[in-house]
């Protein structure tokens, strides 16, 4: 059996999409005949919030877990005095001083091993002083992960992977500073040339990849859903609720608040008994009072659930009866294989709606290309038959009132989808295992 060292910086029980994916490697790779090393760093899920990102680990020592997938070494975590600071003192205070101990770390990490990740470096080269591997791929972000990867493939003669979740020197907040953009383009393109090959999730991140990294070879591996997960929630309830559900990031250009607006007209047109429910957003206290000064007739039918680990989400999930998505136009995101996986009808809002156009030029921040499609969720769900793109606002109450009638009289909402295993997690880390070969 070949052997692969992972690392990978989010990794469960951190509750976080980026989590998932190297986590899936792990799970299925013996599968392939490989035997995975993860490592990592240690979490604790204290704050339920992104203070577990950089709060302390409970231990100081190196944590070694072994079983049937294989084996995750977790690293103990130190924050930085940026970290310490905005634990005590929160995110109002010492902003300048915050971002400037950041910045440092962010291009020194890359000279010498130093700030809060160099845990994964130091057990990393610790292993493989004492074993030998066959590959080593590193997740990013974060992109030291990369950096790590380079030194470890030049100390150890053992060729390395570049994951990208996200575009690193092309990312669009690095815009605001032309002078870090340029830093961190020359550090990536100096470390990814001497990668063997590069995986990312999505064609629009091959392309802005391949910008910055000529002559690599770039291969695509969608993000997937863990079929595994899923096989207990295949039957939808039926107790007179109309449950419908959204789980994730809530974006600027995301049309919530018309989404919300529909809703309740369409409570106060029609005798419906429904519930949405918010999983894990990022923005809940900003929906909360827009519905408190502005829908207070839609108050009783929201309600919401902090994040949660993958397995509690997918079971939410099958509880509902109706899925909410949002345009997320050029990219298709990471929930929409999860909303794939469970099995029901899919709501995207809204295909060409003037408001929405209206927020998406104000706030859409991804950069469209010529050549690769502008609504990558709208084809993935015609492709799959597994929901309704409502074009416009005004579409809403037909569709609702169509999908309501349904419910009323078959007790469920049908979702006759197809072709969804061809993004199973299994199969697309089966078609790693193919890229990385092994036969170097």
């Amino acid at each position: 059996m070949k052997k692969i060292l992972i690392l990978a910086y989010d990794f469960p029980p951190y509750v976080s999409v980026g989590g998932l994916r190297p986590y899936n490697w792990y799970k299925y790779f013996h599968e392939f005949g490989v035997e995975p090393i993860v490592i990592t760093r240690q979490w604790s899920n204290t704050y339920g919030n992104g203070l577990d990102y950089i709060a302390p680990s409970e231990t100081k020592e190196l944590i070694i877990e072994q079983t049937e997938f294989g084996t995750i070494y977790r690293t103990p975590f130190k924050p930085n005095l940026s970290n310490r600071l905005l634990m005590k003192y929160g995110e109002n205070r010492f902003r300048l001083l915050r971002k400037s101990i950041s910045a440092y770390y962010e291009i020194a990490q890359f000279l010498y091993a130093c700030g809060p990740k160099k845990e994964i470096y130091k057990a990393a080269k610790n292993y493989l002083k004492e074993n030998k591997v066959d590959a080593i791929i590193a997740s990013g972000e974060p992109f030291v992960l990369f950096h790590y990867a380079n030194q470890l493939s030049k100390d150890f003669s053992t060729p390395w992977y570049a994951d990208y979740r996200d575009p690193w020197s092309q990312n669009a907040t690095l815009s605001k500073s032309v002078f870090f953009k340029k830093i961190i383009a020359k550090i990536e393109k100096k470390i990814i040339i001497n990668t063997k090959a590069i995986t990312t999730v999505s064609e629009f991140l091959k392309f802005k990849i391949g910008e910055n990294c000529e002559k690599k070879e770039i291969h695509v591996i969608p993000n997937g859903f863990d079929e595994q997960l899923f096989q207990k929630n295949n039957l939808q309830k039926n107790d007179g609720l109309l449950k419908i559900k959204f789980a994730g990031t809530i974006y600027p250009w995301h049309p919530w608040k018309n989404v919300l607006k529909e809703l309740l007209f369409w409570k106060e047109n029609n005798s419906i008994n429904f519930e949405l429910n918010f999983i894990g957003i990022n923005n809940q206290n900003e929906v909360e009072n827009y519905i408190q000064d502005h829908l207070n007739g839609l108050k009783e039918n929201i309600i919401f659930t902090g994040k949660v680990q993958n397995d509690v989400l997918i079971t939410l999930l099958g509880e509902a009866n109706l899925l909410l998505l949002f345009n997320d136009y050029s990219i298709l995101g990471t929930k929409i294989y999860d909303y794939l996986g469970v099995k029901r009808k899919i709501i995207l809002c809204y295909g060409a709606d003037h408001e929405a156009l209206k927020l998406k030029t104000k706030f859409y921040n991804i950069e469209e290309i010529d050549g690769i499609s502008k609504q990558l969720q709208t084809d993935l769900l015609l492709k799959t038959n597994s929901g309704i793109v409502v074009n416009h606002a005004s579409e809403m109450q037909n569709v609702l009132n169509e999908l309501w009638h349904e419910f009323e009289s078959t007790g469920k909402i049908a979702c006759p989808s197809h072709g969804i295993e061809n993004y199973s997690r299994k199969i697309q880390v089966k078609k790693l295992a193919e890229i990385l070969d092994f036969k170097i």
